[in-house]
């Protein structure tokens, strides 16, 4: 049976929001979304669901022949990866700090000088295999440059392997048996950035080309049998595996510094991996029509299919597996979702409380983090209960180590 409530829309709302906080402002850019003419049956809610940049964060939108290019967003393809090793919790240190260090040393994270020239969170001379795993890419990007030369003006090889900012993370967990999880989530960086900025603009455009009235300009559309639409469709799906890619680098780098870090005894690291996009968009098929479905901040969750939803730092996560909902499009929440702004976070929230949320996990306590403390963000274990009927959970992780941009 499912546990969702229904919110008067032009086309119905289902929200999986039993439980937990959902803002007034969520609700009303929820009814704009719904209010487009494209929309498959309804809009699917999660219950991480909160106000967004042009649509709503945690929702799953069917559409027949139309993308929306700022419901995708621009963190194209954002996701995240976990991989269980064959290490225990007695194997780690009792001090997690060099272990933290290692994996920040290996990893370019965060953001400095404006994002120019000696920028921290990027490549100066990207190594080897970076620069391998564009030459791979590059021919796709090349061929979407051509036909949109903006395009190229973005970071790309350098942003490759790289983690970035915001709640973007690499985390060490352990679950339920205490065996060690490497998790991490990050998606297509600037290069991302640059294609869904891009084409929302050009979205944008179209509809004041067309005379077309929206309910909010950010629900812009590229109508399929448009060049536009087919150009979009090419550009996201590359950025989309611009960003899985992304992910295995990272992975990679993060598993050899932990190997050759000299703190841990040797271990394998292929015993179970899980990997999901949570921003993106896919042509699949619901309730007998051929239709795309935009995940704007949620994971697909087909029966059987892994999944992940990371609590936030210092908050339980959750490897789960999907129960194929067809209500949901088959869907699940993406994480716990924010119950205030990044800005209310940091007016309301002390060091202090920030030290005394994330005690026990290895991580930043200072200032610069604050916007990603626990309170922060909805209680994950009301998120959970909400959703009951599109995910089983699979295997129950705890930080220990959280390096954060």
């Amino acid at each position: 049976m499912s546990t969702y409530r229904v919110i008067d829309a032009k086309h119905p709302i289902k929200a999986w929001t039993h439980g937990v906080p959902v803002e007034p402002a969520a609700e009303e850019q929820l009814r704009r979304t719904a209010a487009l003419p494209f929309i498959h049956k309804w809009v699917a809610v999660m219950p991480d669901v909160h106000l967004g940049k042009g649509a709503t964060v945690g929702s799953v939108i069917a559409t027949h022949r139309a993308i929306v290019p700022a419901a995708v967003g621009v963190d194209l393809g954002c996701g995240m990866t976990a991989v269980r090793t064959t290490l225990n919790a007695s194997d780690l240190p009792d001090d997690l700090r060099p272990l933290r260090y290692a994996l920040e040393k290996a990893i370019p994270h965060g953001r400095s000088a404006r994002g120019g020239r000696g920028d921290r969170g990027a490549w100066g001379n990207p190594p080897e295999p970076v620069a391998a795993a564009w030459g791979e890419l590059r021919p796709r990007f090349d061929a979407i440059v051509a036909k949109h030369p903006k395009v190229a003006r973005a970071n790309h090889v350098n942003h490759l392997g790289t983690l970035g900012t915001g709640n973007h993370f690499v985390e060490l967990c352990l679950d339920e048996a205490d065996q060690v999880w490497v998790m991490l989530h990050s998606g297509s960086r600037g290069v991302g950035n640059r294609i869904g900025t891009y084409f929302i603009d050009l979205a944008q455009q179209e509809m004041r080309r067309w005379f077309v009235d929206l309910p909010h300009r950010d629900l812009a559309y590229l109508p399929q049998g448009t060049q536009y639409f087919d150009d979009y469709v090419e550009a996201v799906g590359w950025a989309q595996d611009f960003a899985a890619v992304n992910r295995r680098t990272m992975m990679t780098a993060a598993l050899r510094a932990l190997a050759e870090s000299g703190l841990l005894p040797e271990f394998r690291a292929d015993t179970k991996v899980v990997s999901c996009h949570h921003n993106y968009v896919e042509r699949e098929h619901h309730y007998g029509a051929d239709v795309l479905v935009t995940r704007k901040g949620a994971v697909r969750a087909r029966e059987g299919e892994l999944g992940i939803i990371p609590g936030s730092m210092g908050a339980k996560s959750f490897i789960v597996r999907g129960k194929g909902n067809p209500e949901s499009f088959c869907s699940c929440s993406h994480g716990a979702g924010r119950v205030m702004s990044r800005t209310a976070a940091r007016k309301q929230f002390t060091v202090a409380d920030h030290e005394a949320a994330t005690a026990g996990v290895e991580c930043r306590k200072d200032a610069g983090v604050i916007d990603e403390t626990p309170m922060a963000y909805k209680d994950i274990d009301a998120v959970m209960a909400a959703q009951a009927d599109l995910v089983d959970i699979e295997h129950t992780l705890r930080q220990v180590v959280c390096v954060k941009g």
